[in-house]
């Protein structure tokens, strides 16, 4: 392999979810990179495809890979020479690698595919009854799993790509792997090497969400133009673990210091343990430099000995949901939505009991809007999926039964409460395949909590204050894991740290979140970038796959602390 220094990789691609394929990829293909990553699955998504595959045993993965995303491309693929990564696969790669093989026969290309499996778990269900949830300590379930899966790496894609493949179809593998894996291949990185493991982790993570990190969802909206052309994420590679994040020429967006440190913590715990199959990688001395338009160095990740364990996860469904969302306006149009969601609800447990019917597991309602127009949103759970059609049914009497300005309700939807459970198995017991032959990978493990060195707090060092709301001394992005919310805070100048880090205290934010009930508040400094990631642990209940609210995603939390009171010395407010 080549080791030049001189040599570069470029890597495009992201979230399969949020590319259009009549912008995304051709974009990426008009740029000349040498991959191209496509990270399809959500830890929820997983469930749904098992789903699938109990429907029809050919199913499994999502059709738009071949319809949407590269089947309609192979013959740009083929003659850029191209090659695509994906996790499209889901719970039957080897079903989608034998479509896109016939596909690629019938256009009479010269393209090999490479189809790594061996994440399903799904022949373990019975052994897998009482153990507890890595995140919450519920106890998973002895039967009706939907699916089983542990995290693979990125070792069994180099080796597909030393291979000769072109194409490399995965199930479920780590997100930010499918671009190590190139890198691992290309630079000849060791499977010991972990600061540029960690490194080539760092690329991959920064790309996986597609265009967040190139100006989608900023802090700074305003400065962000061409929406409607945003440009997909490239990440150009060199052997010491450098990388530039940038996008392709005359597409809309924007890279800058900012979008990629809001990147950098997205959906991230402690950021100096953050957990992949290869290795455990520590982020708090990340450096970001604005090197030209739309281009940003990153330097500095550092890395430790894997873990001897992969995550897995499995989904089942458990009962159903019913949701209507109902306008009502006028004057006080909140309390008359408070009083027709607690009217609603009795009407349907009244209804239940007269069929001696069990009564609702759950109940929700979410209120959307002002005070004299509110869109309300009603959630019923049930056992039993008729129940849940009944309350869809029921629910539009209110139009005529109950509070004046009700309007035509919209948005029914009956579907499956997935639930989602998280554990840890051996590496030794999961064995990757390529194209069904087993590949064993040389397992390096040995972390242990007791090589991480903390950084020190930033203090604020002064008794005289005023306060400044946080959007303008701070960029800020939030995201879920399971029941955790993360919200990371990147100052906008060093100076505003020590302000921000003390400001955003456990007291503080309870107070700001009451509408998110009980949780915990862990913070993690990450001075590299001048930041620190506070998770608020259990702020989710049920997890984005469960939560009855109207932002499972976790999304709007961070945007919800932009006028967050933040104490300053005042020369800080006169910066």
């Amino acid at each position: 392999m080549d080791q030049s220094i001189d040599k570069v990789v470029r890597i495009g691609g992201g979230s399969a979810f949020f590319i259009d394929s009549a912008m995304a990829v051709p974009q990426l293909l008009a740029t000349n990179v040498d991959y191209i990553m496509f990270d399809y699955l959500a830890e929820g998504a997983m469930g749904l495809f098992g789903r699938m595959r109990q429907e029809d045993a050919k199913s499994g993965y999502p059709s738009d890979f071949m319809d949407v995303h590269v089947g309609p491309f192979l013959q740009q693929i083929a003659e850029k020479s191209v090659r695509i990564i994906a996790n499209a696969g889901a719970v039957n790669p080897a079903g989608l690698a034998s479509d896109v093989r016939s596909k690629i026969d019938e256009l009479g290309l010269k393209l090999k595919v490479a189809c790594i499996s061996g994440d399903d778990l799904m022949d373990r269900a019975a052994d897998l009854a009482g153990t507890p949830d890595m995140f919450t300590g519920a106890l998973l379930p002895s039967s009706g799993y939907t699916s089983i899966n542990a995290y693979l790496g990125a070792m069994p894609i180099a080796a597909a790509l030393a291979d000769g493949a072109d194409i490399v179809i995965t199930g479920r593998t780590v997100d930010s792997a499918l671009t190590l894996g190139p890198l691992i291949h290309e630079f000849g990185w060791a499977v010991d090497d972990w600061d540029r493991l960690a490194a080539g982790t760092v690329a991959g993570h920064l790309i996986e969400c597609s265009g967040q990190v190139t100006g989608g969802t900023f802090t700074d909206w305003r400065d962000v133009e061409g929406w409607e052309n945003i440009g997909s994420p490239i990440a150009e590679c060199r052997a010491d673990g450098s990388c530039i994040i940038t996008k392709p020429e005359n597409s809309g967006g924007l890279v800058s210091v900012g979008t990629v440190a809001e990147q950098l913590l997205y959906e991230v715990g402690d950021p100096q343990t953050y957990f992949v199959p290869d290795v455990v990688c520590d982020f708090t001395q990340v450096t970001l430099e604005q090197v030209g338009d739309d281009r940003v160095r990153v330097t500095g990740a550092k890395g430790y000995s894997a873990t001897d364990s992969l995550k897995a996860c499995a989904t089942w469904d458990d009962g159903w949901r019913g949701i209507a969302y109902q306008p009502i306006i006028g004057p006080d149009a909140r309390a008359k939505a408070k009083k027709q969601a607690a009217a609603m609800f009795a009407r349907g447990s009244m209804m239940l009991r007269g069929r001696g019917m069990a009564d609702w597991l759950r109940t929700e309602a979410v209120m959307i809007g002002g005070n004299e127009e509110i869109l309300l949103k009603l959630i019923v759970e049930h056992d039993d999926m008729l129940p849940c059609q009944m309350f869809a049914r029921e629910q539009f009497s209110s139009i005529s039964a109950m509070s004046p300005g009700t309007s035509v309700s919209f948005g029914i939807q009956i579907q499956p409460v997935m639930h989602l459970g998280s554990f840890l198995v051996p590496k030794t017991g999961v064995i990757a395949q390529i194209n069904g032959e087993n590949f064993l990978e040389n397992v390096q493990s040995g972390f242990a909590p007791a090589m991480i060195e903390r950084p020190p707090v930033p203090k604020l060092d002064t008794e005289t204050l005023e306060t400044v709301p946080l959007e303008k001394l701070a960029f800020a992005r939030s995201g879920e894991k399971g029941e955790m919310i993360n919200i990371a805070i990147i100052a906008r100048k060093p100076e505003n740290l020590a302000s921000l880090r003390s400001s955003l205290t456990e007291a503080s934010l309870t107070d700001w979140f009451t509408d998110l009930g009980r949780f915990t508040v862990t913070t993690y400094d990450v001075p590299g970038i001048d930041a620190f990631n506070i998770t608020l642990d259990g702020a989710l209940p049920g997890g984005i796959n469960q939560s009855q609210r109207l932002d499972p995603a976790a999304k709007s939390i961070a945007q919800r602390l932009m006028n967050f009171p933040v104490s300053v010395p005042p020369r800080i407010r006169r910066v």
